[in-house]
């Protein structure tokens, strides 16, 4: 399965409960930071429950953004979480089912800097 296969993707807890749509993924670099050589890893995925779209990269951090363009993404994906790799029971072509006691994490980057 590639990534574009899961993105739009139906979220369902494990009760069968709709709780979003797949927006994005987050990777981590593993081995050399930032470098030419480094790993990406699949951390999990961002989830919304009101839309299909993306953040455009504004989630990762909170300076910097055009205020207006701020506003309206903050109510446009207001409730979006990322969902741990770890989290995820099952995978199928159209839907990813959550494991009980999934947990909701902040899809803003800890120490997101401004580059």
């Amino acid at each position: 399965m590639i990534l574009s296969d899961v993105l739009r993707s139906r979220v369902l807890d494990d009760e069968g409960r709709s709780v979003g749509i797949v927006i994005d993924a987050r990777f981590v670099l593993d081995g050399v930071p930032h470098g030419p050589l480094a790993d990406a890893r699949l951390v999990g995925f961002i989830v919304s429950p009101h839309t299909g779209s993306s953040f455009l990269g504004y989630e990762r951090h909170d300076d910097g953004r055009p205020a207006l363009i701020a506003r309206v993404l903050r109510w446009h994906h207001r409730g979006s979480f990322l969902v741990h790799w770890e989290d995820i029971a099952r995978l199928d072509d159209t839907r990813v089912i959550l494991r009980p006691g999934y947990r909701r994490i902040s899809p803003a980057l800890l120490g997101a800097q401004r580059r």
